[in-house]
C-alpha cells in the first residue's frame, strides 16, 4: 500500500471543518423553570430551525420556543458536506419507484423549497457561501454508465430540463480524475454552501424574529397538559399549544416513531487549501458537487477557500442503533476514504488532510423524510432524511406547520407525506439484516451493479438501507 494515503492524515484534526471557525457564535442559555408558549420546537438542527423561522413569517404573533439539547447546529446540521438538494424523493430513481404518479408534482415543490432556501439565505444576508452550481452523479464503472444515460432519458420524459448527459471526455473536461467514465450534471437542483454557518445564520434569523432560543436544554419527555403538551427538560418545563419534532436521528419523544428510524454513522475528510497548480491539475472550475454512483457512494465538494471535502463509502451501524460520541469517529473509515481519494486524484499526491470527522444521521426504509401527528394532532414530526436534510428539512418544516394547522394543503395531500415508509424489525434481525443488505451492497458493486435475490426481495418489499 502507499504509504501516502496515511501520512496524509497524521496531522488532522479530528473535529468537523465547518465547527471549527471562530465566528461560531456563543450558545444561549439553558432554560430554568417554566416556560409558556403557543408553539415549542425541539430540536436546534435545520429542521427545528426551519419550523420556528416559517411559523413567524407566517404568523408574527405566534409566540414560538425553540430548545436544544446541546447548541445550535452541533449534530448533522453543522457537520455535513454541504449539499443541499432540491430532491424531496433521495433522487429521481427513488421517488419514481415509490410515488410515480405525483414525481412530477414532488419536483417542482422540491424546486420551489430550494429557491425559497435560496431566498431566505438572502433576506436574512446568511453568510453561508451558497452557490448553486448544480451536482454531477459520476459512473467510475462501465454498467453505471447505460444507468446514467437512462435517468437523463426519464428526467427528460418527466420534463425536466435541467439534466446533461456528460461522455468521458465531457466530464473530465469539468472535473479531472481517471476514475471518471461518464456524468450526469443536474445544473439547477443542488446548491453547496457552508452548513454550520446556515444553521448559525437561521439561529440568528429567529432570533430576530423574536424566537426564544435555549441552547443546552434537552427534552426528556412529551406528555398532554389540558389543552396543550408539556415537554419536560433538566431544570424546567415548557407548556405549549402545539409542538414540532425535529430531533431525526436521536430518539423520538413519540415512541411509535422509533422503529422507522436508524441511525447510521458518516464521514468525512476534509484537505488543506489546494494551491493553484493543484486546481489546474484537476479542474473542477464549475465547483459542481460530485457523488459516485456506487451503492457504497463518495460524495465530494469544493469549499469556498478551495478545500475538497470527500466522504461517504463506509454505512456504519452500531448494535441498538444508539447515538454516542465514541461512535463519531472511524480510523479505519478515514484510512480508506483516504485511499480511495488518492485513487480518484493521484494528481493530488502530497496533498494533506486538515480534519476528519463522522456523526450519525437518520436513516429510513424509503430513503425519504416521513411525517406524521400525534396526541390529538397537537405533535407534529418529520424525520427519516437519509442523508439529504440540507434542502428537505425546509420542506419538512412546512409539512409539520401545516400538520398542525389541520388544514388541508397542497404538501398534505401528497401520498408520500400521508404514507409511511416500513419500520425496521428489531434486534438482533435488524442488526443481521443491516449486515447482509451491506455485503449484498459491496457484492453488487463489484458484479457489474448485479442484484442478488437478497436485494431484489428487499426492493421488492420497499425496504433498503441507505445513507
Amino acid at each position: 500500500m502507499n504509504p501516502s494515503p496515511v501520512h496524509a492524515l497524521a496531522d488532522a484534526a479530528p473535529t468537523p471543518f465547518w465547527l471549527d471557525d471562530p465566528d461560531r457564535p456563543d450558545a444561549r442559555p439553558a432554560l430554568v423553570g417554566d416556560e409558556t408558549c403557543d408553539l415549542l420546537v425541539v430540536g436546534g438542527g435545520y429542521s427545528g430551525l426551519w419550523t420556528a423561522l416559517i411559523a413567524k413569517e407566517r404568523d408574527p404573533e405566534r409566540d414560538v420556543v425553540l430548545i436544544e439539547g446541546a447548541e445550535i447546529g452541533w449534530a448533522a446540521s453543522g457537520r455535513n458536506g454541504g449539499f443541499c438538494a432540491a430532491s424531496l424523493t433521495h433522487g429521481l430513481g427513488n421517488g419514481m419507484a415509490r410515488w410515480p404518479g405525483e414525481l412530477i408534482k414532488l419536483e417542482e415543490l422540491g424546486i420551489q423549497n430550494l429557491d425559497a432556501i435560496g431566498e431566505a439565505v438572502a433576506r436574512y444576508d446568511i453568510d453561508c457561501a451558497f452557490e448553486r452550481t448544480g451536482e454531477i452523479d459520476i459512473a467510475t464503472e462501465p454498467h453505471q454508465i447505460a444507468e446514467l444515460k437512462e435517468a437523463a432519458e426519464d428526467a427528460a420524459g418527466l420534463g425536466l430540463d435541467r439534466h446533461t448527459f456528460l461522455d468521458e471526455d465531457e466530464l473530465r473536461a469539468q472535473v479531472d480524475s481517471p476514475t471518471f467514465r461518464a456524468g450526469l450534471w443536474d445544473r439547477d437542483g443542488v446548491a453547496m454552501l457552508n452548513p454550520a454557518r446556515l444553521a448559525w445564520g437561521l439561529k440568528k434569523a429567529c432570533l430576530g424574529l423574536g424566537v426564544r432560543i435555549y441552547e443546552r436544554t434537552r427534552a426528556t419527555a412529551l406528555a398532554s397538559e389540558g389543552t396543550g403538551m408539556a415537554v419536560r427538560t433538566p431544570y424546567g418545563r415548557v407548556f405549549a399549544r402545539h409542538v414540532a419534532l425535529g430531533t431525526n436521528a436521536f430518539p423520538s419523544l413519540v415512541r411509535r416513531v422509533r422503529p422507522y428510524i436508524v441511525p447510521v454513522y458518516d464521514h468525512a475528510l476534509m484537505t488543506e487549501p489546494l494551491t493553484d497548480e493543484q486546481l489546474a491539475a484537476i479542474g473542477w472550475k464549475n465547483r459542481q458537487g460530485l457523488a459516485d454512483s456506487n451503492n457504497h457512494f463518495h460524495y465530494f465538494r469544493i469549499t469556498a477557500d478551495n478545500r475538497i471535502l470527500w466522504g461517504g463509502y463506509d454505512i456504519v451501524y452500531r448494535y441498538r442503533g444508539g447515538v454516542r460520541a465514541e461512535y463519531d469517529h472511524h480510523p479505519a473509515t478515514y484510512e480508506k476514504l483516504a485511499r480511495h481519494f488518492f485513487r480518484c486524484f493521484p494528481q493530488l499526491e502530497g496533498l494533506r488532510f486538515s480534519h476528519t470527522w463522522g456523526g450519525a444521521i437518520d436513516t429510513c426504509s424509503r430513503f425519504s423524510a416521513f411525517f406524521g401527528t400525534a396526541h390529538a394532532g397537537r405533535v407534529a414530526y418529520a424525520a427519516g432524511y437519509t442523508g439529504l436534510g440540507v434542502g428537505a428539512t425546509r420542506f419538512g418544516a412546512e409539512v409539520m406547520l401545516d400538520l398542525l394547522s389541520g388544514e388541508r394543503t397542497e404538501r398534505t395531500e401528497l401520498e408520500m407525506v400521508r404514507s409511511k415508509p416500513l419500520p425496521f424489525p428489531p434486534e438482533p434481525l435488524r442488526w443481521a439484516g443491516i449486515g447482509i443488505t451491506q455485503w449484498s451492497m459491496t457484492r453488487a458493486d463489484n458484479h457489474g451493479g448485479r442484484r442478488n435475490l437478497w436485494l431484489k426481495a428487499m426492493d421488492k418489499v420497499g425496504l433498503g438501507f441507505d445513507s
